[in-house]
């Protein structure tokens, strides 16, 4: 059974398979994005960390679809408190929801948000490492370039690594294309860019920088690629 990755615009993606699985729904906030929240219906949500660009949409979509979202486990309480089911874990470990695998990775970002007017701890940034019939998807979420991303490509064998390449915030086209070198995946999507005017990190430059170590495949908002 092929998979199918859909890429929504800015860390947006539906992975598709024996189940659907939706990363970081910001979509409805998303200029980017080709779709309304009511248009997907996962089996499954992961929300790397907190920012409102990654949660997004999770509770009004997992509320319409009765499914759980996997996060960190202080983020897990901050969005249970919302009334839905909620799976909280921590960097290293894996938690199978609904026959999907979730590996959470470390990411080097900030992950705070604003609850009522106040900044407090959700938790540490993160990725994934999704494994859905026998395919495996690195989704780095929002983070710098580290060296034990080497690690994550050694203990996992990732299929595919969705990466951000917008600058600013994340890392840009240079960085990411080390984050290649490192993760050695078969295929490389870049993400996380050109929403807003501040992450121009070019597309085309990471592919550049980054295809003498794999595939990369840019993808518009809605487009999808299948492994």
């Amino acid at each position: 059974m092929s998979v199918k990755i859909t890429w929504l615009g800015h860390a947006a993606f539906l992975i598709e398979g024996s189940r659907k699985v939706l990363i970081d729904p910001f979509i409805s906030g998303n200029p980017s994005s080709p779709v309304k929240p009511s248009d997907v219906r996962p089996d499954v949500i992961a929300v790397t960390h907190g920012h409102g660009d990654h949660v997004g949409d999770a509770i009004e979509i997992a509320r319409e679809n009765g499914c759980p979202i996997v996060c960190i486990h202080e983020l897990s309480r901050i969005l249970g408190s919302e009334g839905v089911e909620v799976v909280g874990m921590n960097i290293g470990g894996t938690a199978v929801v609904r026959d999907v695998a979730f590996t959470m990775t470390p990411a080097l970002h900030s992950a705070d948000v604003e609850v009522d007017g106040q900044i407090i701890s959700a938790g540490c940034a993160a990725g994934f490492v999704v494994g859905i019939d026998g395919v495996k998807i690195y989704h780095a979420g929002d983070t710098g370039v580290f060296y034990d991303m080497k690690l994550i490509g050694e203990l996992y064998s990732p299929d595919v690594a969705l990466l951000p390449v917008g600058d600013w915030y994340t890392m840009g086209p240079r960085e990411a294309a080390k984050a290649v070198e490192l993760i050695k995946p078969r295929v490389a999507i870049p993400m996380h860019y050109g929403t807003f005017p501040v992450i121009n990190g070019s597309p085309e430059e990471f592919k550049e920088l980054a295809s003498k170590h794999c595939e990369v495949v840019i993808l518009k908002p809605g487009e999808s690629y299948e492994v």
